[in-house]
């Protein structure tokens, strides 16, 4: 049985309606919907207030899968026993929710509603959550979208509302809604639809339910299409448990596309398949489950925040007979967890934790990382050494270093590279150790394979702390939206010299098309990958990087408007899913018919020309098929240089021009190896004109020469922007000095900027070009102390925001 087929069990076991309906007594007696007043939520989901941290505790799930035992796993029994356990255990340092998953209930009473197992709860369900609750704690339960056949032809009537039948709540003709084809899709055009999931909810409400995991769960679920959509359903339930403030926790892989709409109406949402590895009796998960959440949470970390969360899914950490994961990995997961502010709930047999998972459970700075609810972003995802950092309320920074490479190594975190300049004290949170005073940045020592180090960093005085435009400190008065090409990346591009004397040919100096091979550092690897070199079959530099696992995947970022993906194509490989800004583009194939040969190299099996020009990613991720290849990847970028190849002739010396297309002030430099020119010896800037003097020239060698323009852009290639006017910029911060950095643009007009409440400038932004990064309003020598910053859209198309900058005063 494949793991979704085994899902598929258990959830079929959950679904209401499944069994046919009539012939169970009423579960409770609970009051008519117009009867209870409706909970306002002020964070956007059911939960209101109660989801302004992620929730803490236990779920079921894995334990179903492990044991093989999926429904008897959660009997009475054995949830009071995980209860107490964790009362013992882990609720002293936060936990306290216990989640009821798949296969809980039995069958329908006469108004369609759930009704729990007899054979699991021979005393009730409700003795259990009475006994959960005595404990101080919550209770979570499972559903599903939809309405199954029986409920459909049951035609019961609606608690509450007896005008309202089951049998006219479907979608005619009848429409799958959900992944397994368990349930069919509701009309929700229909006020009888909302009240029949008023009715469900408030029985919940009733039995004291205080969560509620809702999966398949589209688009998402492994649906992108909207051949499957739950909005509609996901919408309903959100209506209905605000007025329980019951939590509502949305699974699985949710779209990133839809990501508003999640947060509007969810308090959670899965981002990614099921972490177990499907492995009963062996494991509950494996590395490569947790590997390939790194790239999905840097897509995802900005979306996370009081009210609404990004789910990992369970942490299954706990006990290292069972996990699945060395000692370093299950650390890796446990910080990976806490620095994204994920819901920390565990999927271990709570009475079988041993002393090393206990001790990861209930490091109290490790969760306190957690509940500050502050996701980290990574400054790269170009590499398998990754630094993942947030900026705290109060000015600190959280940084976890994760080495997700092949061998130990050292890694380093550079004070700038986080928006610090200035000295830092450095504590390890792990080892409850503080580890001293650094200038400039920190290294931690052979940080070990699918190892971590998770540290606080606190600014000293006098330093001063950047802060980027999205980053949860920094609020918006009005409609903002997030870069849609109003943002400039930073780039640069190579002017490439044919040096060349008397007796040397000119070089093919080549075009804007650049390539890519497969073992380029800052191509990320996620999954069991391995390298074969020396193949001699036609390769591009004749290697390729290959992986036999599905799920397994690639990504790449890159600043262009195009990208070609290249393998081979071979009776042995199949279909690899494209996504290109976390968005699915399509699913290629890279099968190749025996018939037609084997092994053909170097083939593009897609490639897409349209992109706006600017930062993008690529992510591949094998479908099926024994082996899913990468080659090369081909960028295809827009020129800035005009002419973007040059000669030059020992025996005829002359200085080489070019244009440069963007405005002269956004030239970083030009370098050559990582070696900078110096400006006015080696090259000269006149207007849009840039000259490299032939006395630099007549230095280099005979050949091809690669000089490098780099070009600056926007603090970490983005920003926010609003169109109308009265939409403001908000930031609190402790401090004496207040520095506001954005683009001028011709699109742009004025600003009002107030400090503490007052108006002290109106801020000029037009300019005649685009250019990033300027200073727009600074106000030093202010009082010590907390002060408030806010900027008013006032003329204009547009309002841009990159950066903030303050100066501490106190460590």
């Amino acid at each position: 049985m494949t793991r979704w087929a085994l899902r598929g069990a258990l959830v079929g076991l959950a679904v209401a309606g499944l069994i046919p309906a009539g012939l169970a007594a009423p579960s409770s007696a609970v009051p008519a919907p117009a009867a209870i007043a409706t909970a306002a939520s002020a964070t956007g989901g059911p939960a209101g207030e109660q989801a302004l941290k992620p929730y803490m505790g236990w779920s079921s799930y894995s334990m179903q899968v492990y044991s093989g035992d999926g429904p008897g796993w959660i009997s009475a029994a054995k949830l009071i026993e995980q209860s107490d356990a964790m009362h013992q255990k882990l609720q002293p340092y936060g936990y306290d929710h216990i989640n009821i998953d798949a296969g809980w209930n039995g069958s329908n009473d006469e108004y369609g509603r759930p009704v729990p197992s007899k054979t699991l709860y021979p005393n009730g369900l409700q003795a259990v959550i009475d006994h959960i609750h005595a404990n101080g704690q919550k209770v979570g339960l499972y559903g599903i979208p939809g309405i199954t056949k029986a409920l459909i032809d049951a035609n019961l009537p609606v608690y509450g509302a007896p005008e309202c039948k089951t049998g006219d709540l479907a979608v005619q003709p009848l429409q799958k809604a959900d992944y397994w084809g368990i349930g069919y899709r509701i009309d929700f055009s229909k006020p009888c639809a909302q009240k029949y999931i008023d009715s469900i909810a408030d029985l919940y409400g009733a039995w004291g339910v205080d969560f509620l995991k809702f999966d398949s769960v589209t688009p998402g679920s492994g649906i992108s299409d909207l051949s499957l959509d739950a909005r509609g359903d996901v919408k309903a339930w959100s209506q209905a448990l605000a007025r329980h403030k019951i939590w509502l926790e949305l699974s699985w892989a949710l779209d990133i596309n839809y990501a508003d709409y999640w947060k509007q109406y969810a308090n959670g949402w899965r981002i990614e398949w099921d972490v177990e590895c499907y492995c009963p009796g062996q494991a509950l998960t494996a590395w490569p489950n947790i590997n390939r959440l790194f790239p999905k949470l840097a897509d995802w970390w900005r979306h996370a925040g009081p009210g609404g969360w990004n789910d990992l899914d369970s942490l299954d950490v706990g006990n290292g007979q069972m996990d699945g994961l060395t000692k370093d990995e299950r650390r890796t997961a446990a910080t990976l967890w806490a620095i994204s502010a994920a819901p920390m709930y565990v999927g271990n047999d709570l009475t079988r934790l041993d002393s090393y998972g206990l001790e990861l459970l209930t490091n109290r700075e490790a969760i306190g990382v957690d509940q500050a609810g502050r996701p980290a972003q990574p400054l790269s995802m170009k590499t398998n050494r990754q630094t993942w950092f947030a900026l705290n309320g109060d000015g600190t920074y959280t940084v976890a270093l994760f080495n997700l490479g092949q061998a130990d190594a050292d890694m380093t975190v550079n004070w700038a590279d986080l928006g610090l300049d200035g000295a830092a004290r450095v504590r390890d949170l792990w080892a409850h150790k503080d580890l001293g005073q650094f200038t400039s940045g920190y290294t931690a020592q052979n940080v070990p394979v699918h190892g971590t180090r998770l540290f606080k960093v606190t600014p000293q005085k006098n330093s001063a702390i950047r802060v980027n435009d999205d980053d949860l400190r920094v609020s918006y008065d009005g409609t903002w939206q997030r870069n849609d090409n109003y943002e400039v990346p930073a780039v640069s591009q190579a002017l490439t010299v044919a040096v060349t004397d008397s007796a040397a040919q000119a070089a093919d100096v080549g075009t804007r098309t650049v390539e890519i091979n497969n073992n380029n550092s800052q191509i990320v690897y996620t999954g069991s990958w391995n390298y074969s070199g020396g193949r001699g079959l036609g390769d591009y530099q004749d290697d390729v990087q290959w992986t036999e696992t599905n799920g397994d995947s690639f990504s790449y970022s890159f600043v262009g408007t195009g990208i070609d993906y290249v393998t081979e194509t071979d009776g042995g490989q199949g279909d690899v899913d494209i996504y290109i800004d976390g968005q699915f583009k399509q699913t290629v194939s890279t099968y190749l018919d025996p018939a037609q040969g084997h092994n053909k190299p170097q083939q593009v099996v897609y490639s897409s020309s349209d992109l706006p020009n600017g930062n993008h990613t690529i992510r591949g991720v094998k479908k099926s098929g024994q082996f899913m290849l990468l080659d090369k990847l081909n960028v295809r970028q827009e020129s800035l240089l005009t002419p973007d190849k040059a000669t030059f002739d020992k025996s005829a010396p002359a200085d080489v021009s070019v244009q440069i297309g963007r405005d002269p002030g956004e030239l970083a430099g030009v370098s050559k190896g990582g070696q900078d020119l110096v400006k006015g010896t080696d090259y000269t800037v006149d207007g849009s004109t840039v000259t490299i003097s032939k006395a630099y020239l007549s230095t280099l060698p005979a050949g091809s020469a690669a000089l490098d323009f780099r070009f600056r852009g926007d603090y970490r290639d983005d920003v926010h922007y609003a169109t109308a006017n009265g939409a403001a910029i908000n930031f609190t911060f402790s401090g004496n000095g207040v520095e506001w950095d954005t683009a001028l643009a011709p699109d742009q007009g004025e600003a009002d900027v107030y400090l503490d409440g007052k108006l002290v400038r109106r801020v000029d932004l037009h300019n005649d070009a685009r250019v990033t990064a300027r200073q727009a309003f600074t106000a030093t020598g202010l009082k010590d102390g907390q002060h408030t910053l806010r900027i008013v859209k006032v003329s204009g198309d547009v309002l841009r925001n990159d950066t903030i900058r303050y100066t501490i005063t106190k460590p």
